[in-house]
């Protein structure tokens, strides 16, 4: 009995000291600074941390010959684990409230497959598979292209006209 009560003890002593998930789905006290408009917040996060990860894999030709852009070092891999990374929590920030686009349930699923798919190149490019890096960077690019095609392409056409600009992402190694 007494190892009974000895074990119950040790067990409640950890459930109390535990990370314990909250039922709740508020935020609390928490404040969501959105004020930065969506075209910066793309430019400026989630632009560049795409990049980091198409610049830094596959091969370009040039009239030199095939150059391999896959890195050589811990370092360099480590770069397209932060750019990889930065586009998960890109996804994430992107369903804020305030920041969400309408209709609300493709832009959150265009937020939400950004997020996927960044954690699944994230995870080739820890393992050093440039196989994997480079079909899961264009896994990546198919979202931006689907999610620029129904928020930016499409409003503007209905708008009466073609885009003002190019709203897609260069393809990676065409800059």
């Amino acid at each position: 009995m007494k190892q009974f009560l000895a074990l119950a003890a040790c067990a409640a002593a950890l459930a109390a000291c535990s990370p314990q998930k909250s039922a709740s789905t508020g935020t609390g006290d928490a404040k969501f600074n959105t004020d930065l408009p969506m075209t910066e917040f793309m430019g400026h996060v989630v632009d560049p941390a795409a990049f980091l990860y198409w610049d830094n894999s596959g091969s370009v030709v040039t009239e030199a010959g095939e150059q391999d852009r896959y890195p050589t070092t811990d370092e360099g891999w480590d770069v397209l684990v932060t750019g990889a990374s930065t586009l998960v929590e890109a996804g994430n920030m992107m369903q804020l409230p305030h920041r969400v686009r309408q209709p609300a349930a493709e832009w959150n699923r265009y937020s939400q497959m950004l997020s996927e798919r960044a954690m699944t190149a994230r995870a080739a490019a820890e393992k050093h598979d440039k196989q994997a890096v480079f079909d899961e960077g264009g896994r990546v690019y198919e979202v931006c292209v689907a999610c620029h095609e129904k928020f930016i392409i499409e409003p503007q056409l209905k708008a009466g006209g073609p885009p003002k600009a190019d709203p897609l992402p260069a393809i990676p190694g065409q800059k």
